[in-house]
């Protein structure tokens, strides 16, 4: 622990505050109250406590900071620039700039330093439990006595915003029960939002609700006492079998002539509060962007010691790998993102003579499959394993007292769960993967939104993927879901067909680095796909492929995803009998198909054979660019109904009656003609 030096502790932490103040009054805009008020919290943690070298960014057992208020950027930037990343001056001038390193919310494939994209509120709150729960898999895994190579604490900033979300309280209800104890968040406890003061809709006892969650609860009264700051975090440290809190009470846009108000939230100060803040705090009025050199000097030093850190921590990792050498090569394989040799070995085939099957089963067979061989396949389920068919027995879950154990029960937290995935996927050495109802994915919404765009490596499993759900009526069969998620850029969306679709979709999940991958796994069993008679289903890793072609030259094209895929299947050998020939397209992955060559896709579906029906149980929004204007869908524009499948199904058309049926008027030109039962009352 360095020596405190009062003069420039304060130095320091002034430095801080106006380095952002004067990026959010250079761009015009931003968020200056967050970083005056927190400044001093996150310089006591970062020069006295957070392990971390910024040289290496990505060295594994740095400790992990989160800025869960994204909104206070300018803070994390000064942050970093200061105890040397690579973020310059510049870069901070260049705030809110677009191609800048320096966005308006913190982006973590952008700038050096920032581990998780956050903004959303909340969101990063439940990233530093997935973290967390990373850290405590890969401890409990890993480490063996005299040989603690994973040993890190995973940090958040969070604001009264984030603690107002939903989100927040699924994951801190989560991380208590889960003794996350190397977890600890600093809460900037200052009294005001955007729109005015929190007791306008935020007057509960914060830390009751924290001890209620069974975390360990601590108050300091002034954010700009160091030492009460520093002793807090270290009885947070001391205390390893709870996740911390530390409520710091702070007076948002300190030192500027708006402090304390709503009005420091949101907007640059102002040329003129800006000198006033300045003089306020010591600083020259007339001069901007300054770091005093001692300062400099100063902050660099933490990250010198990173340096250090690091490179014990290679020797003590080299005496690891020579004594268990195997557990070493699977440590660097995981946070590598590299799969062990013949990992899908053993992943199931399965035969048109086998029973059919759901491809959520098949789904469960290769999750055990990869398991077995991919020790750091880490996740489960939101309270639905036995529906998502994901490992419930044989093994002791992720729990306090057994972290080493790898099926984690994320109870009904569906919008916790993807945000956790998230925080793991970017801690790194874990491929985590989670799993609910299709329909449910609209709660976790917001953090499937942010894996995609941190070009985070995760899995997300989506069963009970239409109305053949049927009984449990509208209220659980999706529609428009799965258009919603092929809307989010940077994701991929796989529906498949049968089983053996299904297992190569997890082979696409496993193999894809950078985006997320979403199951849509169906509820009814499915007959298996004769891979002799059709193409075999190694088509799915291009998105879409001739699963049955035509007798002859195809009048029609019958495209099916999912469920439907069977359905057409039928629907061709019927308009056989008619003498009209179809080419049958299987089309898991709009997204896979579309990075194809043009020759490829023009393969599958030729310009010169315009009439097309596509067949899927969701909403036919986006079907128009595959099915062209001479083609149309069978699909859902409405809510579902309660009823048998088998009933549900007919009345909203999709039997091979219907579907031959439309392909005939498709063929006399007459799209339009075709009867959409799904807007019948």
């Amino acid at each position: 622990m360095p020596t405190q030096n009062t003069q420039l502790d304060e130095l320091s932490v002034n430095t801080i505050r106006l380095l952002a103040v004067d990026a959010v009054q250079k761009a015009g805009s931003g968020h200056p109250g967050l970083p005056l008020g927190a400044a001093p919290m996150a310089y006591v943690l970062w020069s006295r406590f957070l392990r971390f070298n910024p040289q290496d960014p990505h060295w594994p057992n740095r400790d992990r900071f989160i800025l869960s208020a994204g909104h206070g950027s300018a803070l994390l930037y000064s942050l970093l620039h200061l105890y040397g990343y690579d973020l310059s001056l510049n870069d901070l001038q260049q705030l809110r700039q677009i191609h800048s390193k320096t966005p308006g919310h913190p982006e973590s494939n952008l700038t050096p330093g920032v581990e998780v994209t956050t903004g959303p509120l909340g969101q990063g709150a439940a990233n530093g439990v997935g973290m967390a729960m990373a850290e405590a898999f890969l401890a409990a895994t890993y480490n063996r006595e005299g040989h603690n190579i994973v040993d890190h604490y995973t940090y958040v900033l969070v604001s009264d915003g984030d603690l107002m979300e939903g989100i927040a309280s699924e994951a801190a209800s989560l991380a208590g029960h889960l003794k996350l104890g190397k977890l600890i968040y600093l809460y900037d406890d200052n009294l005001i939002s955007l729109d005015g003061p929190t007791d306008l809709a935020f007057t509960e006892d914060r830390m009751k609700r924290f001890d209620a969650y069974g975390w360990h609860t601590q108050q300091v009264t002034d954010g700009n006492d160091l030492s009460a700051i520093e002793k807090a975090i270290q009885a947070a440290q001391d205390d390893t079998d709870r996740p911390s809190i530390i409520a710091i009470r702070t007076q948002i846009g300190y030192g500027s002539p708006q402090a304390g108000t709503s009005k420091v939230h949101g907007s640059a100060l102002g040329e003129e509060n800006v000198r006033k803040t300045k003089e306020f705090l010591g600083f020259d009025p007339d001069q901007s962007f300054v770091v005093p050199e001692s300062v400099g000097t100063y902050l660099r030093e933490p990250g010198l010691r990173g340096t250090d850190l690091q490179n014990d921590w290679e020797k003590r990792f080299a005496a690891y790998t020579s004594q268990f050498p195997d557990k070493a090569a699977q440590f660097q394989r995981s946070f590598d993102g590299i799969l062990p040799d013949g990992w899908d070995a053993d992943l199931p085939t399965f035969k048109p003579t086998d029973k059919p099957m759901a491809t959520r089963q098949a789904s469960g067979k290769a999750i055990d499959a990869i398991k077995k061989t991919v020790p750091y396949l880490f996740g489960g389920s939101a309270d639905l394993a036995s529906s998502n068919e994901m490992p419930k027995s044989g093994e002791v879950s992720f729990q306090p007292g057994h972290h080493d154990q790898s099926n984690v029960w994320f109870g009904v937290r569906e919008h916790a769960m993807g945000a956790a995935i998230n925080g793991m996927s970017q801690h790194g050495g874990v491929h985590p993967y989670g799993g609910t109802f299709l329909n449910f994915s609209d709660y976790m919404r917001g953090a499937i939104r942010l894996t995609a765009l941190a070009e985070s490596r995760a899995t997300f499993v989506f069963t009970h993927d239409s109305i053949s759900l049927g009984g449990d009526g509208p209220t659980h069969q999706p529609v428009e879901q799965l258009i919603s998620l092929r809307a989010i850029p940077n994701i991929i969306v796989l529906r498949p067909a049968d089983a053996n679709e299904t297992v190569e979709a997890w082979r696409v999940a496993m193999q894809t680095p950078k985006t997320p991958v979403l199951l849509i796994l169906c509820r009814q069993e499915l007959p298996i796909l004769d891979q002799e008679k059709y193409a075999p289903a190694r088509g799915l890793e291009k998105g879409a492929y001739i699963l049955s072609e035509a007798y002859e030259t195809p009048q029609l094209i019958l495209i099916g995803t999912g469920s439907e895929v069977a359905l057409v299947l039928k629907t061709q050998d019927e308009l056989k009998k008619q003498g009209i020939p179809a080419r049958v397209v299987s089309m898991p992955s709009w997204e896979l198909f579309e990075k194809q060559e043009q020759s490829y896709q023009h393969e599958v579906l030729p310009p010169s054979i315009r009439k097309r029906l596509a067949v899927e149980a969701g909403s036919p929004l986006g079907w128009h660019k595959y099915v062209t204007d001479e083609g149309t869908t069978i699909s859902m524009n409405r809510y579902g109904l309660s009823g048998s499948a088998d009933d549900v199904l007919a009345y909203f058309g999709f039997t091979v009656e219907n579907v031959v049926d439309s392909a005939k008027k498709v063929l006399a030109g007459q799209p339009e003609g075709i009867e959409k039962k799904e807007i019948l009352s």
